[in-house]
């Protein structure tokens, strides 16, 4: 039975921080509909559709049982937990036992459609199912709901899960393994030469949440160190996944922008920046928020603004290349509502029109402050720990709160920290978190970094 981590990586201090509020926890966010229509069994559990065969599915189940878990805290109804408790009984009584290990096999032949290389014949495993397994595993077996004796079985799984973590790629079945750089990956798609995964981030971040999970049960200094060498591959990858003003690849090997994706990174790199304490982590986050943010305006879409004067109206086609532009001139300004705010690609941010003067619906406008900008707040990341910045010295910087305006000035460069960024009417802008300006949003162009 292994004992201790298969091989040395790269680490960087990262740290499994657990006063965390329970929001902020993994796999907090995703709730399950009491009704949904996903495919189950007799059972209640979560089926996998392919190629003319129904399946279990891991991944697919346990992140079922996590989002019914995240129901049943927000609404103390004991029908998610039961569903939930499903999920996870189905995963534990398909397991596979290896290497003194839990394997969760895929039990059907799968080939990516796009990735090249990613071809299997069942059964097969994945890191991404593993790390998930610890979540649910181990939030159950914290939850004072479940029974003893039910919180002693899921403890037993989460163990022989993370086990599966301390076997390395010198035998099989394996999902982690350590890169020519020295840095370690837990693969969502192993492949069996060494070498050559694909070096997937989402299912790789994934992971990474259920070693949080699996500390927060165990204390295991093993899940800290695997916790810290996980986020320093992402932190040393990161320009890698990033492509700057577009989307981010899906992952290193294949380098594919996938819109899908995009803000899964988004949000999982923002999460463990709160479960690490990493404020780098949260400025990637925020970076990869900036290049793509976004579309949607919701259903009702973004009141905006649009200033006295002309502005350029485009349309664009899919590859960002102008197909016609028109004038809109202005005496007065006037509002319109748009659906998106949209990076067109190799441009700037801007707004999709569904209406406003001069038929301007159909349109597109470029985000420009205070020329047009969206009213509100729009694209906001909390923080915790509150981020660092400075004030300038000598420059008057005018804070904004419920319509209220405010200047401050301080004689010499001045600390402040912010707990929230948002595009606010069109600027980005940080809530201050202490000092005089506290609970008022700053332009963040105003503030020095750290």
């Amino acid at each position: 039975m292994p004992s201790g981590l298969p091989f040395t990586f790269e680490a960087r201090g990262f740290r499994c921080v657990l006063d965390v509020p329970d929001g902020m926890r993994p796999w907090r966010d995703r709730v399950a509909p009491r009704e949904d229509e996903g495919t189950h069994d007799g059972d209640g559990v979560r089926m996998f559709r392919w190629k003319g065969g129904l399946h279990d599915h891991p991944v697919g189940q346990i992140q079922y049982g996590l989002e019914n878990l995240a129901a049943y805290r927000r609404t103390g109804d004991a029908f998610f937990l039961v569903r939930a408790r499903a999920q996870a009984d189905r995963v534990v009584a398909r397991r596979h036992e290896r290497r003194g290990a839990w394997f969760f096999p895929y039990p059907f032949d799968f080939a990516h459609d796009v990735h090249s290389g990613v071809a299997y014949q069942a059964p097969w495993y994945s890191g991404m199912a593993q790390g998930e397994a610890l979540s649910l595993f181990a939030q159950l077996a914290q939850l004072p709901a479940v029974p003893a004796t039910a919180r002693q079985r899921y403890r037993a799984a989460a163990d022989g899960a993370f086990r599966s973590l301390l076997v390395g790629d010198d035998g099989a079945p394996w999902v982690v393994a350590r890169d020519e750089a020295g840095h370690l990956w837990i693969h969502e798609y192993p492949i069996g030469a060494p070498g050559t995964s694909d070096y997937t981030y989402n299912g790789f971040m994934f992971a990474a949440l259920g070693l949080w999970d699996y500390y927060a049960l165990t204390r295991s200094p093993l899940a800290a160190d695997l916790f810290d060498g996980s986020l320093t591959t992402l932190a040393a990858n990161f320009r890698n996944m990033r492509n700057p003003r577009w989307l981010s690849h899906y992952c290193r090997t294949h380098a594919v922008p996938t819109a899908s994706y995009h803000p899964v990174h988004i949000t999982l790199l923002r999460q463990l920046s709160w479960l690490s304490g990493s404020e780098p982590l949260a400025a990637r986050s925020d970076l990869l928020m900036d290049d793509y943010p976004a579309p949607s305006l919701g259903k009702d879409g973004g009141r905006v603004h649009l200033a006295e004067g002309t502005h350029t109206l485009f349309r664009y086609d899919d590859d960002g290349a102008v197909t016609a532009t028109r004038t809109l001139a202005l005496a007065l300004p006037a509002e319109a509502t748009a659906s998106h705010r949209i990076r067109i690609k190799g441009r700037d941010v801007h707004y999709l029109l569904t209406d406003g003067p001069d038929r301007a619906e159909g349109w597109y406008v470029a985000e420009r402050y205070p020329a047009a900008y969206v009213r509100g707040e729009w694209c906001a990341s909390d923080y915790r720990p509150a981020r660092r910045a400075r004030f300038r010295a000598g420059v008057s910087v005018v804070c904004h709160r419920d319509g209220e305006e405010r200047t401050v000035t301080y004689p010499k460069d001045t600390p402040v920290r912010y707990d929230r960024r948002a595009l606010v009417d069109g600027r980005m802008m940080l809530r201050a978190a202490d000092g005089d300006a506290k609970g008022w949003w700053v332009p963040g162009s105003q503030l020095l970094a750290g």
